[in-house]
Formats: structure tokens, C-alpha cells, sequence
């Protein structure tokens, strides 16, 4: 590949043919080498205007940030293929399994009637996409939205960007998204349980649901009340007879086998997210800040479900909460908002308007005030190129799907600002359905069938040590010591637990599980990133990084497992 830098040093060529060969150039050619990246995999003409396309399609941009990991990856998993396999033979084979990544495996469309409770009619429309079926059942850790936004491009993108970030993460689930397209604030509690559960019976139907098969969750606009009225009209129809049938969906209500701490689960996953990067030296000095979350500031947008717990994990952690950005208002504090009192206020005024403990931000957009860290916690495509030069925050921590374009991704690298991509930050709510699903399987919560167990054994080995003790002081001059310090009144010396030792006493909880295990696979996931933008020079290009070690994971299987036909 020609390197346009290193052939206007050498003097090769004059301007005027550098600009020839510039245009001859495939847009993704230019735009990898301007990464460092070197590999034959091209980007598809139709997603050559992406890269700086002010509004491009979501299905595009997961397309678009798929390929640009194709072009690092592709040379590393031709080098790693065994077998006899002639270099050229092993270059096709991972071409073809790399096609096989791109598409959409399965999407159907939705239309069905409803009368409401006025006596008149309309047609509600839905869409369930499944990307990959390399594992399954096909998931999605916010795969059930109801929105007016909804439509199949942005269920496609999403149940895409899923596939990655179950990957990213090592859960063992394909993508998959569904969405109704509605406003759920229109319609009565009656009406939305009559559409909830008329959609899950046509999923059921045409095979798009089930515990083995495909495994939704909530998402905009749903919470745990569609989750159950979800699990119960499968578990009624279709699933009588499966054992397993409320393992169908995840984010259930704990009483219908929903798991402790999922509701918090994507944002408690951002907090963790962000702290293995905030604490690591190397990625702050590049970026101009100091590690730790001592002092720094953040600016949240969407005070949502997954806002609202980011927020309260961050103060805790001790951030600073400088303002809040909603659809109807928004708030700024430089001296901080405490999350739980503007949480009691949205719940008991719906909205975050005329909040007291801070005022309304009167500039421009809240977005472009300085501060540590910016979370983008509501829709897609909120950073773009025409406003991506603005941003003062160091840090972007991408807790809602798909908020920065391609564009804007490369101006925010370029200077300098760490971008956490989505697939990775938000995938707390995913992995915590995982745990969720598992526990439907097992049919039985975490800790249940060690918990007296290990209370016992802990209190044990507090008495043998107590034990040891009272034997050591047997002897004369361990005995005069303890008189001289202590006196000379008689008794056992009690052997009592400390406070952080009595709490895990009786062991883990199912949230002490939950917990960490998020934690667990939120470093471990973290340290994969890094460790993937070290090998191939990344710098502070994340999303490639993860995108990366997703497709490697993917390839993994398709190549293992082979074609069925």
C-alpha cells in the first residue's frame, strides 16, 4: 500500500500526481492510512461516505467501525490459520468468513391491530432482527424498545452492534434487537399489556423468541413489567411445556425470576468501565489529566435508567456531577447535583424542570461546557462533525448505542480525547442478563445452596484461631507479657470479626455474585482493549481496538465450527 507521507518525503512524485494517486485511492484505503493501518480488506463503496457523512445511517456506522477492525485484524488471522491451507487459500478463507460476519441473518416485520380502549382501531408495526446466529440464543441486552424512532435500519444496527458487544465481552450470545414503533406515554397500561403480549406471540410463531433460541430484554420506553408480561404469554402458549420458558426474556421482576441488581446492571457496568481506564497512568497522561476520579467532573446526558445509576455510581466513586441534559430541560451545578435527590424529584414531577439545587443552563448546549468526563446516555448519533470540535470533556464514555458517527469519532481522536466506545462501556446490561438466563437454567438464585455453608465455615475457622491463641498464651512469658499489658483479669480473648469481615460472613449474596462478576468481566474485558491497541498501535482508538477482538472471537467460532451446508 503506497503511503502518500512517506512518498512526498522522498520527492517521488509532484504535487500535482500526489493529488492524481490521492483520488485513484479507495476512500477506506486513505482513511486506514491515516490510522497506521495496513491491510488488503477494502471497505465497501457504499460506505465510502461514512467516514464524513454529517448524519449517516446507523446500520452504516456499525458496518463502517466493523470493517475498519476487518482492516487491522484480517493479515493477523490469515498468519494465525493452521492447517495446509496455501496462503492464498487461507486468504479467501477469511475473506468469506469475514462476509459472513457483515449481514443481518434474519429480520421480520410486524403488523397487527389493536382496539383500544375507546373502541377505535390502529395498526401497530414491530420489528425483531437477529444478526448472528454463531451462538444462541441470539440477544439483546436492550433488545425490546418502544419508540416512534423505531424502524428496521435501526433495529439491524443495533442487534449488529450487539453481536460485537457480546463478543466483546465474552458472553456466548449472537445479536438480536426488537422494537415497536410507538409512544408508549400514548397508550394505557391496558393497551401497551395487550400489545406486549400480541407482539411476543407472533415473535413466538415465526421462531423469533424463545429460551434456546433467541432471548429479548428491556429497553427504551419498557422495564420490568413488559419483561413479565412477556415471559408469561410464552410461558402460557408456546413454552407450556418447556421447563425453561421464563428463561425466554431477562429483566424480569425479581418474583418472576428476574436476578438481583440488573436494573442498575448497564449503569454500575459504565462506572466499572470507566474506572479501568480513569485509574490506568499511561491512558490519562496521554490525554492530559491525572488517574483517579478525585476531582473530576461529568456532564451526563439522559437521566434515564441508565443515566440516573451511571450518575449515582460516579458520585459515590467520587465525581462530581456538574449537569444534567434531558429531552424537556436541563441543569447545571458547578458545585455538583446529588443524583438521589434529583431522582425523588423527576419521580415525583415527571420531569427534571424546576428542579431547586440547580439552574437551568442558559449558553448554547450543556454538551460543550468543560468538565472531565461526557456521557451521552440517550440516542444514537449526538456527537457529529459539526459539533464534535466543541466538546471540552477528556473523556467520552459511550453509555447509550451509537452516539458518535465516524466522523466525529476521528476529529475526537485527533484531539486527543479518549473515546470508551459503546460496545464495550454499556455492555453491563447484557452481561448481566447472561447471569440472569443462567440462573433460569439452574433454577435456582446464586448462593442459595452455599450460604449457610460458608457462614459456618467462617465462623469455624474464627473459633480455631481463637483456639490458637488461648494455647499460645499457655506459655509463662507470653502470659506475664499480656498481664503486664492487659492486667491480670481472667477470660477467653475474644476473637471478634471486622466490620468488612461480619458483612461477607455468611459469603456472596446473588448481588455480591452479580457484582462481581460484572466487575470481573468489565476488567478483564478492559485489559483485552488495551492490550489490542497496544499490538497494533492504536493509541486512543478504542472502538477499533474492541471491535477487533470481537471479530477475532466471532472468526473463531465461524472457523472452528465450519458450515453446515
Amino acid at each position: 500500500m503506497y503511503h502518500l507521507k512517506s512518498l512526498a518525503r522522498q520527492g517521488a512524485l509532484r504535487q500535482q500526481e500526489l493529488a492524481t494517486l490521492a483520488k485513484a485511492l479507495p476512500t477506506a484505503v486513505m482513511h486506514s492510512s491515516s490510522r497506521g493501518y495496513a491491510s488488503e480488506h477494502q471497505i465497501p463503496d457504499r460506505l465510502k461516505d461514512v467516514p464524513t457523512a454529517k448524519d449517516p445511517r446507523f446500520f452504516d456506522m456499525v458496518e463502517y467501525f466493523f470493517h475498519r477492525g476487518c482492516q487491522i485484524a484480517e493479515e493477523s488471522l490469515v498468519d494465525d490459520m493452521k492447517g495446509k491451507l496455501t496462503r492464498d487459500e487461507k486468504k479467501q478463507k477469511v475473506k468469506g468468513i469475514l462476509m459472513l460476519m457483515q449481514p443481518c441473518d434474519h429480520i421480520i416485520e410486524i403488523a397487527f391491530p389493536l382496539r383500544r380502549d375507546a373502541g377505535n382501531y390502529e395498526m401497530i408495526t414491530g420489528y425483531r432482527a437477529q444478526h448472528s446466529t454463531h451462538k444462541t440464543p441470539t440477544k439483546g441486552g436492550k433488545c425490546i424498545r418502544f419508540s416512534l424512532d423505531v424502524s428496521r435500519d435501526e433495529v439491524k444496527a443495533l442487534s449488529a452492534l450487539m453481536t460485537f458487544k457480546c463478543a466483546c465481552v465474552d458472553v456466548p450470545f449472537g445479536g438480536a434487537k426488537a422494537g415497536l414503533k410507538i409512544n408508549p406515554k400514548e397508550y394505557s397500561e391496558h393497551e401497551l399489556e395487550k400489545i406486549t403480549r400480541r407482539f411476543t406471540l407472533e415473535l413466538a410463531k415465526k421462531g423469533f423468541i424463545g429460551p434456546g433460541v433467541d432471548v429479548p430484554a428491556p429497553d427504551m420506553g419498557t422495564g420490568e413489567r413488559e419483561m413479565s408480561w412477556i415471559a408469561d404469554t410464552y410461558a402460557k402458549t408456546i413454552g407450556h411445556l418447556d421447563i425453561n420458558a421464563h428463561a425466554c426474556v431477562t429483566g424480569k421482576p425479581i418474583n418472576q425470576g428476574g436476578i438481583h441488581g440488573r436494573v442498575s446492571a448497564t449503569g454500575r457496568g459504565v462506572f466499572h468501565g470507566l474506572e479501568n481506564f480513569i485509574n490506568e497512568a499511561n491512558y490519562m497522561s496521554q490525554i492530559g489529566t491525572t488517574p483517579g476520579w478525585g476531582g473530576k467532573t461529568f456532564i451526563v446526558q439522559g437521566f434515564g435508567n441508565v443515566g440516573l445509576h451511571t450518575t449515582r455510581y460516579l458520585t459515590r466513586a467520587g465525581a462530581t456531577c456538574i449537569g444534567v441534559i434531558e429531552h424537556d430541560g436541563t441543569l447545571f451545578n458547578p458545585e455538583g447535583i446529588d443524583p438521589k435527590l434529583l431522582e425523588d424529584y423527576k419521580n415525583e414531577h415527571g420531569t427534571i424542570v424546576g428542579y431547586q439545587n440547580a439552574k437551568p443552563y442558559e449558553g448554547e448546549n450543556l454538551m460543550f461546557e468543560k468538565c472531565d468526563i461526557f456521557i451521552p446516555a440517550a440516542v444514537e448519533k449526538v456527537i457529529t462533525s459539526e459539533n464534535a470540535h466543541r466538546i471540552q470533556a477528556k473523556i467520552i464514555a459511550e453509555a447509550a448505542n451509537g452516539p458518535t458517527t465516524p466522523a466525529a469519532d476521528k476529529i475526537l481522536i485527533d484531539r486527543n480525547i479518549l473515546v470508551i466506545p459503546d460496545l464495550y462501556i454499556n455492555a453491563g446490561g447484557v452481561t448481566v442478563s447472561f447471569f440472569e438466563w443462567l440462573k433460569n437454567l439452574n433454577h435456582v438464585s446464586y448462593g442459595r445452596l452455599t450460604f449457610k455453608y460458608e457462614r459456618e465455615s467462617n465462623y469455624h475457622l474464627l473459633a480455631s484461631v481463637q483456639q490458637s491463641i488461648e494455647r499460645v498464651i499457655m506459655d509463662e512469658s507470653v502470659q506475664e507479657s499480656l498481664e503486664r499489658r492487659f492486667g491480670r483479669v481472667g477470660g477467653r480473648i475474644p476473637v471478634t470479626p471486622s466490620e468488612s469481615f461480619q458483612k461477607r460472613i455468611s459469603g456472596a449474596s446473588e448481588k455480591d455474585i452479580v457484582h462481581s462478576g460484572l466487575d470481573y468481566t468489565m476488567e478483564r474485558s478492559a485489559r483485552a482493549i488495551m492490550k489490542t491497541a497496544m499490538k497494533y498501535n492504536l493509541g486512543l482508538d478504542l472502538r477499533t481496538a474492541a471491535y477487533v477482538n470481537s471479530i477475532e472471537k466471532i472468526f473463531t467460532t465461524y472457523r472452528d465450527a465450519g458450515l453446515a451446508f
